[in-house]
């Protein structure tokens, strides 16, 4: 198991006027800790509507459906075709949380266009069975049952063979999803995915539920007369896909989510309830809606517990959205049950994974890859993002599947590290995979498992460098405090920042030199009161300044050390006592000897660390910021020497470059030279250097070099524009761009991976030492 050290947050200055100011935007509620999360997190004074907008939705100005332009407008114009004709429509849906969610919203939003059952139907893959995506033989079950249009929803972008197939059968395919594009325009009717937006779009981060939702609020906004129930009912199932799957909370997925907790509340009360499903799932997990954890640790687990063990999560659909109160609570029973078992099941492949996991030389490897003939499938993904957390590795869990001769599961990612690139660049070797940065699902066969093995990790090694060996764990906190701030104020504090997910993470909260005692433990049961090989673990935590209770769930008592002299990062929560009173908890996150603390020397404070982050937010008031990865040292002493005169941090900012082969560079440039030339546009240099990855005198080269392939360049005001011209042999010109192109990316890795105090010792240097 990895070692654990902290990193501690920088010292800022923080001006009493922004203190003052969010003290005001969250009426008395917020105070330092708060104001230090929300100018670590980028929030000025600067930003002052954008903060207003992120701590009150009521503030946000959510974005179109229609931004999402001729594709939006295509949909709608098919789906009021199919309205008009009284076609037969079917939703593809998908069987995790955020794709039962999201064909629920489908479901009951297109519901009010077409009549359930007979005009409008619903599919969701087995996960047992089918795995993820659209398949032939469902596609020609809908074909056979009158279907004439499908909308998928979470799932079908890279899906180009089914849809072949589908437009063989005479059938029009509406895509809904946001995962990872394919680098052609899936031949559908229309394809609404947040993945074609700029990163810094309001909608780029939707999930599967909330682009399903923004379908259906645009076929409201265009036949406004129809609909019978508002489509803000839906914002409670919004609120749980989004959640439970791993997209950013900012933008309108924040603003969705905000607004569908408080629809979620709702669903507790008799005169509003509008799902009595949720109503019982989360009397099932005693919650009562108001925290984006009753979801994540609750209701979300919940639904995809059905579908890992029962493969089948159809009738989630029917939980979510049903009407009828016996029904619902059985269900909802029936997905309680498949939750306990869920555990049980989990808690034996960790330990088995673990033990698989310690074998393995950490300092060469990159990627765990570790298989079971015997693991059951549903519980991969989670089990996954348990061991790559412990083992700081990306890591990825297989299981043999006899009837199909694949080996089949699920991989997860950690710090950081684009998940998706590392199993794509082993594609030639695998049956079928797809996902995203964080999380990806994968098939192959036996012949090619050990091949996959020895090749992603060495893809590991060309990306990450020294970092694909690196043995520690390292957890970046948030805050720093003693056991007597840890209350019930820190809480309504830090709710402020709710709800809480990729790109705004809950708090990690460290407190130093403190004692722990276990003093209860036991095992889950289930429905039956059978024991499960699961554990809930309460405890002490002291420190000179009080002491407070806490839990950890999943971890056998004996892992858990106790007595004085440790450090625990943590995360603090509310639990209910009884109906009317409420006290504060802490979660147990990681806990090490005090002496593992990475203390934050002061002399490195005028250099910050982002490197290798994503969804980061920074501002120049409190930076100077270096976004480029750098080619040569000098490239960083400007901007350092440039902070240390204002007084202020160097972010590090940059990232490994995406794109690390000179042949795949050249091909996407290859690939914009002809779409230029197609459709007589032109192009911003800077959208060309960022799409190859490169600076000004390698992108001279490799427009040099485009000649052979039979194109010329020229520059007007920062634009690019190709033409098209007979092919010239000049392969000197593409030797030049590789053998460049390879020395930069070298100089680049290095950069991304030299240790902090090399740099700061070195940019001490003056500009001449550099050379």
């Amino acid at each position: 198991m990895s070692p654990t050290t902290w990193q501690l947050p920088a010292n800022f200055d923080i001006p009493q006027t922004f203190i003052e100011q969010v003290q005001t935007l969250t009426d008395g509620r917020g105070d330092r800790h708060l104001t230090q999360l929300l100018w670590q997190r980028g929030f000025t004074e600067e930003n002052q509507a954008e903060l207003l907008g992120f701590l009150t939705p009521d503030h946000y100005q959510p974005t179109s459906p229609f931004d999402f332009g001729q594709e939006m407008k295509r949909a709608m114009r098919r789906l009021v075709q199919a309205i008009n004709q009284g076609e037969k429509i079917a939703i593809w849906g998908d069987f995790d949380a955020d794709g039962v969610t999201a064909t629920s919203v489908l479901w009951e939003g297109l519901g009010q266009f077409f009549e359930q059952k007979t005009q409008l139907t619903y599919y969701v893959p087995n996960r047992l069975t089918e795995s993820h995506g659209l398949n032939n033989a469902g596609i020609e079950q809908l074909k056979n049952q009158g279907i004439t249009l499908i909308v998928t929803c979470d799932t079908g972008s890279t899906n180009l063979a089914e849809i072949a197939y589908a437009k063989e059968l005479g059938l029009d395919i509406i895509v809904t999803d946001h995962h990872t594009l394919p680098n052609d325009r899936p031949d559908v009717l229309a394809i609404i995915n947040p993945r074609y937006f700029a990163e810094n779009h309001p909608l780029y981060h939707l999930s599967g539920v909330a682009v399903a939702y923004k379908l259906v609020e645009a076929l409201y906004e265009t036949l406004p007369d129809i609909p019978t129930q508002p489509v803000t009912n839906l914002l409670d199932l919004v609120a749980i896909g989004l959640i439970a799957d791993l997209v950013a909370l900012k933008g309108d997925c924040r603003y969705l989510a905000q607004r569908g907790i408080r629809q979620l509340q709702k669903q507790l009360n008799p005169q509003t309830v509008v799902h009595p499903g949720i109503k019982f799932l989360l009397e099932a997990c005693r919650k009562n809606g108001d925290r984006p954890t009753d979801i994540s640790f609750g209701i979300g687990p919940r639904i995809n517990a059905v579908s890992r063990i029962h493969g089948d999560a159809s009738f989630c659909v029917e939980l979510l959205t049903s009407r009828d109160l016996n029904r619902c609570r059985r269900l909802a029973e029936q997905a309680e049950s498949a939750n306990t078992r869920r555990k049980e099941i989990q808690n034996v492949v960790v330990q088995q994974a673990k033990k698989q996991a310690a074998t393995f030389d950490l300092s060469t490897t990159g990627v765990l890859v570790l298989g079971d003939r015997q693991w059951q499938g549903g519980v991969l993904g989670l089990v996954a993002n348990q061991v790559a957390q412990e083992f700081g590795r990306p890591t990825i869990l297989l299981t043999y599947d006899r009837d199909q001769d694949l080996w089949k599961g699920s991989a997860r990612s950690v710090q950081g590290i684009d998940l998706y690139e590392l199993v794509h660049s082993q594609g030639h070797l695998l049956h079928r995979f797809g996902g995203h940065p964080f999380a990806a699902g994968l098939s192959l066969k036996p012949e090619n498992l050990e091949l996959f093995k020895l090749g992603i990790n060495q893809k590991a090694r060309q990306l990450l460098g020294d970092r694909a060996g690196q043995t520690g764990k390292q957890i970046k906190v948030d805050l720093v405090v003693n056991v007597g701030e840890l209350g019930a104020g820190l809480f309504r504090e830090l709710k402020c920042l709710e709800p809480c997910g990729m790109g705004n993470p809950v708090p990690k909260i460290l407190v130093q030199n403190c004692g722990l005692e276990i003093t209860k433990f036991h095992k889950l049961r289930d429905k039956f009161n059978r024991k499960l090989n699961y554990y809930k673990v309460d405890f002490l935590l002291w420190d000179d300044t009080g002491e407070l209770e806490g839990i950890c769930w999943g971890k056998h008592p004996d892992e858990i050390p106790q007595g004085n002299g440790y450090d625990l990062v943590v995360e603090l929560d509310m639990v209910s006592i009884n109906p009317r009173e409420q006290k504060s908890i802490v979660r147990l996150e990681a806990i090490a000897p005090s002496t593992n603390v990475m203390q934050q020397d002061s002399s490195f404070n005028n250099l910050v660390d982002f490197r290798q982050e994503t969804a980061l937010k920074l501002t120049k008031k409190q930076y100077v910021i270096q976004q480029d990865c750098p080619i040569t040292w000098q490239d960083l002493h400007d901007n350092y020497h440039r902070a240390r005169q204002k007084s202020k941090p160097l972010a590090l900012a940059y990232n490994s470059p995406k794109i690390v082969d000179a042949e795949e560079a050249f091909k996407v440039l290859i690939g914009i030279a002809k779409y230029l030339v197609q459709h007589k546009k032109i192009i911003p240099l800077d959208a060309v250097r960022e799409k190859i990855g490169c600076g000004d005198r390698l992108l001279k080269l490799a427009l040099e070099a485009l000649i052979n392939f039979g194109f010329s360049y020229e520059f007007t005001d920062d634009k690019l524009n190709i033409k098209a011209i007979d092919k010239q042999f000049k392969p000197e010109k593409i030797t030049r761009f590789q053998t460049t192109f390879a020395e930069e990316k070298f100089q680049q890795q290095y950069f991304c991976d030299v240790p902090l105090p090399v740099i700061q010792q070195t940019l001490e240097l003056s500009p001449t030492d550099l050379s």
